[in-house]
């Protein structure tokens, strides 16, 4: 019960925590959401990696989904998505 009281508690202070934000924010926290997500999986799957190799692979990748989900998020947050200034275009 304990847990469903405290998850409720989350879910309704990030619906008021959302209503301050701009659409860009928005937009690059569910960049870094989706990401975090995938990587999630991808750690999951992992785990049930029949060989160390493979779950090393797993990992990596997770990390690298999960740096790049950043990377583009911060990106959003500090660029106008609409000059790509980020890449000089």
């Amino acid at each position: 019960m304990k847990k469903f009281v405290v998850l409720g508690l989350a879910a309704g202070l990030a619906s008021l925590a959302a209503c301050n934000q701009t659409p860009k924010e928005q937009a690059a926290d569910n960049i870094e959401a989706n990401a975090e997500m995938m990587a999630d999986n991808i750690e999951e799957m992992a785990d049930n990696a029949t060989t160390d190799n493979a779950e090393g692979m797993l990992e990596n990748q997770a990390d690298a989904i999960r740096e790049t989900g950043q990377n583009q998020a911060e990106d959003m947050r500090t660029n106008d998505a609409d000059t790509n200034l980020a890449n000089g275009m």
